[in-house]
């Protein structure tokens, strides 16, 4: 199979305005990511998909690809379909341009799930450890069942541990959390006519109550195949986040 790797990359930012250009030892974070994806070897192409030509500029200026798409596309898998429509590739896997340190563990084990045929989604996951992560409502959660396809996916405590008295605020729990915990990793493999069915279908109530747009996929009955992995890699949401990030990379 051809697979192509798309880094969705927007100019706006709500919460670190044009954190794509945002300087991570030397050169953009989003340089750093295609750099990331590209040194796994896995991918016969990886493309940088931006709303802005800064971007577009900032990435072709260190030797990366990358090409425009529309201003107007509300999520990260809008913006990758409406260039997949052009791309001669069996499966596309959308990591997210603010994802320096995505590991090639982790796309070996999401591109692994291709080996089922009738796998047409496919996400990563790792387990939670942590309390204070279990109860954050910006710490997406997921169930699965036995296949290891998602359930469901929620900003609350799920599964909610019935028999563990839950830590008030600021508490730590004296029991462990259940091994079943897991948080979701926003990588994603389609193929491609997956995702063009997906980003075609009008959002569910799900999707906008949770804000979270693979909902979508398990409301319209498109099951996504998790992967476990060890764990998340470090993205870059705001300014801390950079500083981490750039001692991170001094190391």
């Amino acid at each position: 199979m051809k697979v192509v790797a798309l880094l969705p990359a927007r100019l706006g930012s709500t919460r670190f305005p044009e954190k794509m250009l945002a300087d991570l030892g030397g050169k953009p974070l989003i340089v750093r990511s295609w750099e990331a994806v590209q040194a796994t070897n896995l991918f016969a192409e990886v493309l940088v998909v931006t709303d802005h030509e800064r971007i577009l500029q900032a990435v072709e200026a260190h030797g990366g690809r990358a090409v425009m798409s529309s201003p107007h596309h509300q999520s990260g898998s809008d913006r990758i379909a409406e260039i997949a429509l052009s791309l001669d590739a069996d499966l596309l896997v959308n990591v997210q341009g603010d994802e320096p340190f995505v590991q090639h563990e982790s796309l070996v084990a999401l591109l692994r799930c291709f080996q089922d045929a009738s796998v047409q989604v496919a996400s990563l996951m790792c387990r939670l450890n942590d309390w204070a992560d279990f109860q954050n409502p910006n710490v997406v959660k997921v169930v699965c069942n036995q296949v290891g396809d998602a359930l469901y996916f929620s900003r609350a405590v799920v599964p909610f541990p019935r028999d563990v008295n839950l830590p008030s605020s600021g508490l730590m729990a004296a029991d462990a959390l259940p091994a079943n915990v897991f948080q979701h990793i926003g990588v994603y493999g389609y193929r491609r006519e997956a995702l063009l069915a997906f980003t075609a279908l009008p959002p569910c109530a799900l999707e906008l109550t949770e804000k979270l747009e693979q909902l979508r996929l398990l409301y319209y009955g498109m099951p996504i195949r998790m992967a476990e992995v060890a764990e998340k890699s470090i993205g870059i949401d705001t300014q801390a986040d950079l500083v981490r990030a750039r001692r991170l990379l001094q190391k």
